[in-house]
């Protein structure tokens, strides 16, 4: 394939590499007159293993050139890939104009162009990027998109010190599209590479990397936390944190990564608590692990103000523990939100399968007679009586069977789902926490 690659920075020089490796030619584009120099020279524009070996033998194969001319670059190619820079501001909003002026000149070029063009962004961009690059494209050049051209966002992964690697390597190739001539043409870049193409929508695969890179920084960070803990007690760290990424059933896996209510029951509360702690009590400043517990509560009163917002005050609770399955309510953020709507007038009518007053024991007993001590009067056995009896549906648990309801369920002012029932989405009342 005749590709072209706007920007010969350090994604660009190595995609301009790679690609020419695997079999395509390929020209790069940059205002830099230097830069464009150093690829027809045959020269590496960045220091990053490999890559000089590559830019050298791919030049010497005539696969790569590069030149300052957009107009050319985008006439003679098929495939346009964006990777000029996308630079932060203190405040943390991105300097899109690079994209934007990139965007005009391919815009520009396609005026004179017949054939179909796909457009890729490489670049590192917030959501809703690619719509603008489609409009500017489209005011440009004076075509549709879907039509004379269309924008893929690919976003990109390569870690520096180890680029080349991380191309040919990667965990997820990810491409978000409209057009499907157009990805099917990205996913052909990588029919070489041994890992899986996600073809999802174009905002997911826009926010991706800002997820990805997010908890990157979140991991350092808590294992930075928990290492000044252990020192300050003693304890070796790194075998603190060897141990921890043994457990690949909860530790190191999806387990938990599904957005939606807060945590609760009597451990995570507990355990983080202690952990923050040892580390008050050690003189040993925690920020990410003392933030944990707010967020959680932020989520609660997100939840709230989602009832609040209906106007309506007759709730029905679907489950009440802290997750589906059991009767345990210490400390169940369902019997917080519960407590908080009772306080401000709400009435509630609550149905759990596992919860029966009669067969609470022990310290369950103990905080649900603190906390809700009237439970027994909002307790409701027949799901079907207690969603007719209300105005709001709240629903705590996965394990709740929809299905059976969505007559009644459809007809109700608002329903609202904390765990995200797929079945449910479709109807018009229907409203997620946080999807």
């Amino acid at each position: 394939m005749n590709i072209s690659i706007f920007g010969l920075g350090y994604v660009g020089c190595v995609s301009l590499g790679c690609l020419a490796k695997n079999g395509h030619k390929v020209v790069g584009v940059d205002i830099n007159d230097t830069k464009v120099g150093m690829i027809n020279c045959g020269i590496a524009t960045i220091v990053e293993k490999d890559i000089d070996l590559i830019i050298k033998e791919e030049f010497e194969n005539n696969s790569i050139s590069a030149t300052t001319s957009a107009n050319k670059a985008v006439l003679e190619t098929e495939l346009s890939i964006i990777c000029v820079g996308t630079p932060s501001s203190p405040q943390g909003h991105l300097n899109l104009s690079y994209i934007y002026k990139t965007a005009e000149q391919i815009g520009e070029a396609l005026k004179n162009k017949i054939d179909f063009h796909t457009v890729v962004i490489r670049s590192t961009v917030l959501p809703g990027t690619n719509k603008k690059i489609g409009e500017i494209i489209a005011q440009f050049s004076g075509k549709k998109r879907g039509e004379g051209f269309s924008v893929v966002s690919n976003p990109e992964f390569l870690r520096e010190g180890t680029a080349v690697k991380d191309y040919y390597n990667p965990a997820i190739t990810v491409i978000g599209g409209d057009h499907e001539v157009a990805l099917s043409k990205v996913s052909s870049l990588y029919d070489e590479l041994e890992a899986p193409i996600e073809i999802t929508d174009i905002e997911v695969a826009e926010m991706i990397k800002y997820v990805n890179n997010s908890f990157h920084a979140l991991k350092i960070t808590f294992a930075n936390e928990v290492g000044n803990i252990a020192k300050s007690m003693g304890i070796d760290s790194h075998k603190v944190m060897e141990l921890f990424c043994k457990d690949t059933h909860l530790n190191i896996s999806p387990a938990y990564f599904k957005p939606g209510f807060a945590y609760g029951g009597s451990c995570l509360p507990k355990d983080l608590k202690g952990l923050v702690t040892l580390g008050h009590d050690q003189y040993v400043a925690t920020p990410v692990l003392s933030g944990v517990h707010e967020s959680n509560e932020h989520q609660k009163r997100l939840a709230f103000e989602l009832i609040a917002r209906t106007g309506k005050k007759k709730i029905c609770f679907i489950g009440l523990s802290f997750k589906e399955g059991t009767d345990d309510l210490r400390y169940s953020p369902s019997v917080d939100l519960a407590e908080k709507l009772i306080g401000k007038g709400y009435q509630l009518t609550i149905h759990d399968e596992n919860v029966h007053l009669s067969k609470l024991i022990g310290e369950n007993r103990s905080f649900i007679d603190e906390h809700m001590p009237h439970l027994s009067e909002l307790i409701e056995e027949d799901p079907k009586k207690a969603i007719e009896d209300s105005e709001i549906v709240l629903i705590n648990h996965r394990n709740f069977d929809a299905t059976r309801y969505l007559d009644i369920l459809k007809e109700k002012p608002c329903l609202i789902d904390l765990v995200r029932i797929p079945e449910l989405e479709e109807l018009p009342n229907y409203e997620g926490l946080c999807w």
